[in-house]
């Protein structure tokens, strides 16, 4: 396999935005570090820090204008958010959670429950399964599923951690129950990610443009795009790091 990490992303508060980065740290228990550190209950779900199915939150797949913030994490704890259709927030997450909904409200569809109160992950991030997993994709997959759909695909649609170039059409599918490697952090593929109505919305506008869920069973019959990985053994991975399996 030839094979190189292209992409990073994390994601600190769930659905709320994205941040590229460089390098990223990882481990076996927490994942990588930082991502949806924070998630944004909405006033139906259960008043608890306990992890939550993620319909309990502010996200994407019900409110796609969401799609279009972009997020930075800073090193004092502060969150910056910016949207092409608002003035950027700096705010504390531990502190100014009022901040947050007063800036996300507009953006939130107003037939859905609207946000409550801003909670920090237990453990590790607040993804969309209970398990301390990363997400990985591969860019050929993409380049393939934008073919497909007769446009570029954003690859932020799908909120991926790790993005590989030089993976063979669905190599990645084929990492699912296998250990492997990018730089110095060793991971065993878990299972593929079933998609949502989220990866629809695109992140450039925030609106809707492409079903997703047809286009993935129209052209492979499947729903997943992309795996879930676990960490065996953490470090710090950067771009352009090989990805090496046994």
């Amino acid at each position: 396999m030839t094979a190189a990490l292209a992409h990073i992303f994390r994601h600190p508060i769930k659905g709320i935005g994205s941040e590229a980065l460089e390098s990223a740290s990882l481990s076996p228990e927490g994942a990588l570090a930082g991502d949806r550190a924070w998630a944004l209950l909405n006033d139906a779900a259960e008043d608890s820090d306990n992890w939550q199915p993620r319909r309990n939150f502010l996200q994407v797949a019900s409110g796609p204008k969401l799609s279009a913030i972009r997020s930075e994490a800073h090193a004092d704890g502060r969150v910056t958010l910016r949207h092409p259709n608002k003035p950027d927030l700096t705010f504390d997450p531990v502190s100014e959670a009022d901040a947050l909904r007063a800036w996300v409200t507009p953006l939130w569809e107003e037939s859905r429950p609207g946000p409550a109160r801003l909670v920090r992950a237990p453990g590790h991030g607040m993804t969309d399964r209970p398990d301390p997993w990363v997400s990985l994709g591969s860019l050929t997959s993409l380049k393939a599923l934008s073919q497909r759909a007769g446009r570029p695909l954003d690859m932020r649609r799908f909120r991926i951690n790790l993005w590989v170039e030089g993976l063979a059409l669905h190599e990645e599918v084929e990492l699912v129950g296998r250990t492997f490697s990018i730089g110095g952090v060793t991971f065993e593929g878990v299972e593929g990610i079933e998609r949502c109505r989220a990866p629809d919305s695109d992140p450039a506008t925030g609106l809707r443009d492409v079903g997703m869920l047809p286009l993935l069973e129209n052209s492979w019959n499947t729903r997943d795009f992309g795996i879930f990985a676990r960490v065996v053994s953490g470090g710090t991975v950067a771009l352009g790091d090989p990805v090496a399996t046994p």
